[in-house]
């Protein structure tokens, strides 16, 4: 018999709009640019981590998903730091700074390659942004795709629970490309004792996904 896990808690940030749990938090009139709804996010959740002012756009929404769904549902004190796993996905990859990285060194005459924007430029640094802050050790994956891969993404967490290398994972998927950005992101756990207690399965993860 296959074990059951939950999907206990989510968070989206997208089209100008902070979703938990089925639940507008925070949204802003002015969603047309994207650098400032993320630096707004920040100043309305009264966040201390001065380097959040030196990631990238795709670093910084993912660590405002993150920083807002585990302030609702907490993880440490909860799950040893190795037990913990955050596996996102996307379909831009780090192309946002990567274009801006570029700008700097295509032309010899001017050339100023910047070391910020270097560090940036493999689209798995959020996951080592999101693990620094919460002192996360567990499993960490990023995957490229076209769009979220539902089938995939439940299979391969469903594995890593189910083999008892992860008791519980932060999954999602993170996207930021010229001011287009969306940000979804999840636990799964093993038991339905907290949170909004949805199974983790295909169809649920969908309505996370597509819904919100």
């Amino acid at each position: 018999m296959s074990k059951v896990n939950y999907i206990s808690a989510y968070c989206s940030i997208k089209g100008g709009n902070v979703v938990i749990n089925n639940n507008i938090d925070y949204a802003t009139l002015d969603s047309t640019n994207a650098v400032d709804f993320l630096k707004s996010t920040y100043k309305h959740y009264e966040i201390s981590y001065p380097k959040f002012y030196k990631m990238d756009s795709l670093c910084k929404l993912a660590f405002l998903t993150s920083e807002v769904l585990l302030k609702k549902s907490p993880l440490n004190g909860k799950y040893k730091a190795e037990d913990i796993a955050i596996i996102i996905a996307n379909s831009a990859s780090s192309l946002e700074i990567d274009t801006e990285h570029q700008h700097t060194i295509e032309d010899k005459n001017n050339y100023f390659p910047s070391p910020a924007n270097f560090v940036y430029t493999l689209p798995n640094i959020l996951i080592g942004e999101i693990a620094i802050r919460n002192s996360i050790k567990g499993e960490n994956t990023f995957f490229i795709f076209d769009k979220f891969d539902t089938r995939f993404m439940n299979q391969y967490v469903n594995s890593l629970l189910n083999t008892e290398k992860a008791k519980v994972c932060i999954v999602g998927w993170v996207d930021f490309y010229q001011n287009n950005y969306e940000s979804n992101l999840y636990l799964v756990e093993t038991t339905n004792d907290n949170g909004i207690k949805l199974e983790h399965t295909i169809e649920n993860i969908n309505k996370l996904i597509t819904n919100n």
